[in-house]
């Protein structure tokens, strides 16, 4: 057996350096207006362009550029098996799941936009069905089929093209081929334990969207089991009364023998730049406390803070919550009442953009590995789709979001302080004194060594060569994360430096496996000193 003693004191230590590096070179870019723009106007230029040369879809150097740089940072994979790769990469890392979106959109010309109502009869609703609903509708229910039990699914209504922006903007039923649509997608993630989220979009359509989305809870969701969940922007200071008149319309129906719970993902806002000024907090802190108030009310299962008053005598009905947020402040919050076992409501997901808020993410998942903190789950959202697909869904969401993506310096300052400890980390006073590197010994002979981050260890011990020692072949066995000195003074009954322990355990040290220790001592002074 081979144990790597490793001192770990980076909570971005999980991720891989190239991610470290491609997330400081974004945030480096989208925190800064002076470089954000022009490369906004790259990525529209990219996005739609009608040339070969400059379609990422068609242009294989382009796509393989882009492929390893924006779409790397944000998005899952361009077909089912890349998909599941990235997938499977995160929950490696420690996220309990993911939120995946369809990156596909029915994008519309001007002309349509103003003539919305010509898609809601005759064969101009027929065309809209066959061209827009029918390749929305299947390219959800494939991103529901893509993902695990438990994970959750972005639905974006506006997606579906015409007949469901005209819908949301006159607060009109889904037309019959839409809603047939829809209620298809809520059954199949049902069936594979999957939850939608239900966008929010601008305040012109969001009222329409709060209706859709009640309809479908009632017909999806029961006790202990929520499918559908609606989004409510924190922003908008008329959240907290919509809120609680959906708390208030589950709680009644509960009364009358028809319970249902209700899914909530809380975001601060993503409209800043579209919504009507009046309609927003005046402040960020007023943002800011209404958005912590009402996370609290939901996780205490309580009509307190925002929601106090608007109860008019109803039960706090069945809550399912996902945290969405990049505030550190917030989600330390949320994560305290979690600690302190205050929280009522049923299950708590908390979740940050794929490619941006690591330094969020990743501690949320080192206090998952906490006994008191089991509760936390954290996931990423990301979307699918080929790369020209893909370029066009981001760049419409960091038009929609311009001020969010501005506001990534901490994220920028996180992954330069990351770097920067790595580099550190290679220095021989860090191998020698944190991170040691132990060898082993035993039976058939075992040479095992580890790297200066928690994170290098798994990769470095199957990149291991095989050596010889005292004639017998010496191979990688499996490793185990101690404390610093732990496994040490435990073989040993010694605690101390790298050599002074290795030479101090002859039992279980042959002179073969010092001697390597000695060459591979050299060596890192050597690293360290270029």
């Amino acid at each position: 057996m081979a144990t790597v003693v490793v001192k770990n004191s980076s909570c971005l230590s999980v991720l891989p350096l190239k991610t470290v590096l491609r997330s400081l070179a974004v945030t480096t870019v989208s925190s800064s207006p002076l470089l954000l723009n022009p490369s906004l106007a790259i990525m529209s230029g990219l996005a739609h362009s009608k040339s070969p040369l400059l379609n990422p879809d068609r242009n294989p150097i382009l796509r393989w550029a882009l492929k390893k740089t924006f779409y790397a940072q944000f998005c899952a994979g361009e077909n089912p098996l890349e998909v599941r790769q990235t997938i499977a990469g995160l929950k490696k890392i420690g996220f309990t799941g993911v939120l995946l979106g369809y990156a596909k959109e029915v994008v519309l010309s001007d002309k349509e936009t103003k003539e919305l109502h010509s898609c809601t009869e005759g064969k101009a609703s027929e065309e809209c069905t066959q061209k827009e609903v029918i390749p929305w509708a299947e390219g959800t229910m494939e991103t529901v089929r893509l993902v695990s039990p438990g994970d959750f699914v972005s639905v974006k209504f506006t997606g579906a093209g015409r007949q469901a922006l005209f819908s949301l903007s006159e607060k009109l039923p889904p037309p019959p081929a839409l809603a047939k649509a829809i209620d298809d997608i809520c059954k199949l993630a049902a069936a594979r334990g999957v939850r939608l989220l239900f966008d929010a979009e601008q305040q012109a359509l969001q009222p329409g969207i709060d209706d859709w989305t009640m309809h479908y809870m009632r017909k999806h969701n029961a006790p202990g089991r929520c499918v559908v969940y609606n989004t409510y922007q924190a922003y908008l200071k008329a959240t907290p009364s919509v809120l609680a008149s959906h708390l208030r319309a589950a709680a009644q129906s509960a009364a009358e023998g028809k319970p249902f719970a209700v899914g909530a993902k809380l975001v601060r806002g993503a409209y800043l730049g579209s919504d009507p000024r009046h309609l927003i907090h005046d402040t960020k802190a007023d943002t800011d406390a209404c958005y912590d108030g009402v996370a609290a009310a939901l996780l205490r299962q309580r009509w307190e803070g925002p929601l106090a008053g608007k109860d008019e005598g109803s039960e706090f009905p069945e809550v399912h919550m996902v945290l969405a947020s990049h505030n550190s402040e917030s989600v330390c919050k949320g994560r305290e009442i979690i600690k302190r076992g205050e929280a009522r409501t049923t299950e708590v997901a908390f979740a940050q953009l794929q490619g941006m808020a690591d330094e969020v993410s990743c501690d949320l998942i080192a206090s998952a590995c906490e006994k008191d903190a089991a509760a936390v789950k954290s996931y990423k959202y990301l979307v699918w789709g080929t790369t020209g697909e893909c370029m066009k869904y981001l760049l419409r969401r960091a038009h929609e979001n311009r001020d969010a993506v501005q506001r990534t310096r901490s994220g920028r300052d996180a992954m330069a302080a990351e770097v920067w400890r790595r580099i550190a980390g290679t220095s021989w006073k860090s191998v020698h004194d944190s991170i040691q590197i132990v060898l082993f010994s035993h039976m058939g002979g075992v040479l095992v060594a580890g790297t200066g981050q928690a994170d290098m260890v798994e990769s470095n011990m199957t990149h291991l060569i095989e050596y010889r020692t005292d004639g017998r072949n010496a191979k990688v066995a499996s490793s185990t994360l101690v404390t610093p000195f732990e496994s040490v003074e435990k073989c040993c009954g010694v605690g101390g430096g790298f050599l002074w322990s290795l030479l101090g355990c002859r039992c279980c040290v042959n002179r073969g496996v010092v001697w390597v220790a000695g060459v591979l001592e050299l060596l890192f002074r050597v690293v360290s000193a270029i």
